[in-house]
């Protein structure tokens, strides 16, 4: 059997991830870049395994649905899909309801501070199903 690094030996055990798909108008990326760097160090400082932000590279509309659907996207802006990796629920509530005190993430409770349209911002939490 091959040799596991850090990583996966840190990734295998895994149990609860939160979920989030956001429109950011393309000319604020680089404002909401700088909050979900503060946000990824708060939620990291507090016991998240890991904390990844990505922008949509290839999503087209579907027919039914899509990413782009799913936010109603609008012409100028893009998709971001997030995740938070945490050891279980249980560690998850702990962290968000300690990175929800932070007072470095006091600005970002303000919607209108914002670079996005949280009314259009969807999330959850799940339990991991397949860790390959």
């Amino acid at each position: 059997m091959a040799k596991r690094t850090s990583k996966a030996r840190r990734v295998a055990g895994l149990t609860y991830v939160d979920g989030f798909v956001l429109p950011v108008p393309a000319k604020n990326m680089a404002a909401y870049r700088r909050m979900a760097s503060l946000a990824g160090k708060v939620w990291r400082e507090h016991g998240a395994l890991e904390y990844n932000e990505c922008v949509a590279d290839d999503v087209k509309p579907g027919k039914r649905t899509s990413f782009p659907q799913s936010v109603k996207l609008k012409r100028g802006e893009k998709v971001v899909f997030s995740w938070v990796v945490y050891k279980s629920r249980k560690d998850r509530d702990r962290v968000n309801a300690k990175a929800m005190k932070d007072p470095r993430l006091a600005g970002m409770m303000n919607p209108k501070a914002t670079p996005f349209d949280g009314k259009r911002m969807f999330w959850g939490g799940f339990k991991v199903l397949v860790n390959a």
